[in-house]
This record gives C-alpha cells, sequence and structure tokens, in this order.
C-alpha cells in the first residue's frame, strides 16, 4: 500500500515578515465590509478590491519577473492568501486568473496568449472563468463532450459548460475541449482553448443558487470560432494540463477558510463557563490548526517541485467536511441566536444556504475519495 506523505514544517522569515503587511492591507481595505459581507469570502466579488490588491503586486506574485510578476515564493503568497481568505476578503473577481490560468498560459503559451494577458491578469483587469464541467458529466472530465473541430485559421467549438463560476462577469474562457477520439484512453484527444467570452456564438445562461445569489452559470458554445493561436499548448494534451492546474485548486488555504466568518461568530458568542460550547468549539479550532498544517505542507511541497496530488485532495476533502460541519454546530450550540436578525444569525443562515455547494466546486467528494483510494493502492 502507498503512503500519504505531507511535510509539515516552519515557513521562511520573508513569510512571516509579510504577515503584518496583509493585516494592515486588510484592516484598511475591509473596514467597512460587514459580516455578512465578510462571509462571502472568497467567491465574494469587489473589483476594486482587486484592483488594490493588483498594486500591492498580490495578483501574480509568483509568475517570474519576466512577465511582470513578483517572482515572489509559494510561500509568500500562501501567507497573503490565508491572511486574506481569514478576514473574508472578495477575491473572487480575480480568483481564477490568478490561481491558475495565469501560470497555465506562461507555461504553454509563453509567446502568443501570455504576453497579452497575463499583464491584463497583473492589473486587475481581465476575468477568467473555466469551462471544465458538463452536463451529465459530473466531476468525470473524461467523460466531456464539447468538441473542437479543426477548420481554416482555427477551431469551431460547439458544446455546453456548466457550473461555470463567474462566466457572466469573465473576460475570457479557458475550455477543456474534446479535439480528437482516442479509442482506449478516455483521457487522451482533450485540448484546451483561451476563448473570448464576447465571441459570436457564446451564450450565457445563469444557474440561480438556493441562496438567490448568481455565481454558476451554464455557457452554450454555437459554432465558436476560436484562432489557431488560442490553443493553449499542444493539441491532445489538454488532459495533462488540467490535471496540473487541479493540483493548484485542491490544496490552498480557500478550502477550508470558506466558514471562517461563521467559526468567528460562534467565537465571539461563546461563553467560557459553558463546558458544551468550549469542547466543541475547541474541537472544530484542533481540526482548524491540523488543516493549516497539511495545508502548509503541500505549500512547502509544491514550492520544492514535488507533486503534491494524492495531498491535495485529501485536504480538500476533509476542509469541505469541516466547512459543512460548522451550521449544525452553531445551531447546536446557539439555538437562542435562531431567527433573532443578528449579524450571527445572517452569517448562519448564508453559511447553511452555501455549504452543499463547497464539496461540489474542486471536484466532488466520490471523485476526490477514488482519487484518494487509487492513490493508496486500495482500488
Amino acid at each position: 500500500m502507498d503512503e500519504l506523505h505531507i511535510e509539515i514544517g516552519d515557513l521562511p522569515p520573508e513569510c512571516e515578515d509579510l504577515r503584518p503587511k496583509v493585516r494592515a492591507f486588510a484592516k484598511k481595505h475591509l473596514k467597512n465590509f460587514s459580516r455578512v459581507q465578510r462571509a462571502h469570502n472568497w467567491s465574494g466579488r469587489d473589483i476594486e478590491f482587486s484592483k488594490k490588491m493588483a498594486s500591492q503586486g498580490w495578483l501574480g506574485m509568483t509568475w517570474p519577473k519576466e512577465f511582470g510578476g513578483a517572482g515572489k515564493s509559494m510561500l509568500e503568497r500562501y501567507v497573503m492568501l490565508e491572511e486574506l481568505l481569514a478576514v473574508g476578503a472578495p477575491m473572487g473577481a480575480h480568483w481564477a486568473a490568478d490561481r491558475q490560468m495565469g501560470p497555465l498560459l506562461i507555461r504553454y503559451s509563453e509567446d502568443r496568449l501570455a504576453p497579452k494577458i497575463v499583464p491584463e491578469i497583473l492589473r486587475g483587469e481581465a476575468f477568467i472563468c473555466i469551462g471544465m464541467s458538463e452536463p451529465d458529466s459530473g466531476s468525470d472530465l473524461a467523460s466531456i463532450r464539447t468538441r473542437g473541430s479543426k477548420v481554416e485559421g482555427g477551431w469551431k467549438i460547439n458544446g455546453r459548460k456548466v457550473w461555470t463560476s463567474g462566466a457572466h462577469h469573465a473576460h475570457y474562457m479557458v475550455a477543456l475541449v474534446r479535439t480528437n477520439d482516442s479509442e482506449g484512453n478516455r483521457h487522451a484527444g482533450m485540448s484546451q482553448f483561451f476563448i473570448e467570452m464576447d465571441s459570436p456564438g457564446i451564450t450565457v445562461r445563469p444557474i440561480v443558487s438556493q441562496l438567490g445569489t448568481r455565481i454558476f452559470n451554464e455557457v452554450v458554445l454555437d459554432d465558436v470560432f476560436v484562432p489557431d493561436d488560442h490553443l493553449i499548448g499542444v493539441e491532445g494534451k489538454g488532459w495533462d494540463q488540467v490535471t496540473n492546474e487541479l493540483k493548484l485548486e485542491r490544496s490552498g488555504a480557500e478550502r477550508f477558510l470558506s466558514s471562517t466568518q461563521l467559526l468567528l461568530e460562534m467565537l465571539d458568542e461563546a461563553n467560557p463557563d459553558n463546558p458544551q460550547q468550549t469542547v466543541s468549539i475547541g474541537k472544530v479550532i484542533a481540526r482548524y490548526a491540523t488543516l493549516r498544517q497539511m495545508s502548509q505542507g503541500i505549500a512547502l511541497m509544491i514550492s520544492k517541485g514535488e507533486d503534491p496530488s494524492l495531498a491535495a485532495s485529501v485536504v480538500k476533502d476533509q476542509g469541505a467536511l469541516l466547512e459543512q460541519s460548522l451550521p449544525d454546530i452553531a445551531y447546536e450550540l446557539f439555538p437562542e441566536k435562531l431567527g433573532d436578525g443578528s449579524e450571527f444569525d445572517q452569517v448562519l443562515n448564508f453559511i447553511t444556504l452555501a455549504a452543499p455547494s463547497f464539496s461540489l466546486r474542486g471536484g466532488t467528494r466520490e471523485i476526490l475519495r477514488s482519487i484518494i483510494a487509487k492513490g493508496l493502492g486500495l482500488r
């Protein structure tokens, strides 16, 4: 049986030097944000806040200096994100572009797309959505049916993408598309394309959540023309590229800090003389501490060029379990707050309705546990 390895260690001095600077920035720019606004956390969208982060050099901060990035370490970026996530900073507008799309373009399209798009991301002016999931496919990306057909000067794309976060605000989409059929290998024959969202043939339809919010969308692509130079990387190698992206998507601090505001509300309301509250909240904080060590350990592994795929899946799975458990704990410990209209009550209502989606984004629980079982040699 294989073993799950996560390296645990301390962050270097430059990371801890950055921490107070981020805290001061957050205190200044989030002072007028209510507790309910902070509960939206990294799914919250504030273009001006994204531009303020850009002015600090905190978008693309790990990217090479020759592309305009700050050339900082993955660990410094981890500290910056951890501090902002802990206070519910609204980073949804630039999130996908900064976390994975910029690095994707730098790695696979350094001469074509990166010189144009990366500067826009660094200024907080380019927002990118991710076109992976499709109807009837769930998290089984190998079953995608959106197809790209070669035409003169480019490709024609036809199909549908679903659960596409922020598509209605995005300037661009990075879409995983099947460009050829490869018998016997479900993961072959897929390619990634960089698509401008104002292209003819694109229709964005809202998927309204039970919160009444519109984060997710269905995107229909009907004979959408994409020029040859908007093919990312090598035709047919999209699966390998997506696999590298998911390492970034599943391991970050956002995978256990989405419900932080509800924990803060419980801490504010807790009575130190109430043993049930003390024990229950203490157990929650212990789980947070463990996940923080695991997530930080993965950041250390990435900084050394190690492959954290298996460990990242574990963090994502366990982080969602923790986040989704908080509303039930709050209901049990603070029944007197329910329905009283307080900020505690409003935050609890929001997290209760939002939490079911936490085990969908970045891969469903079933898919993640299948990956974990396979990685441990259990199947």
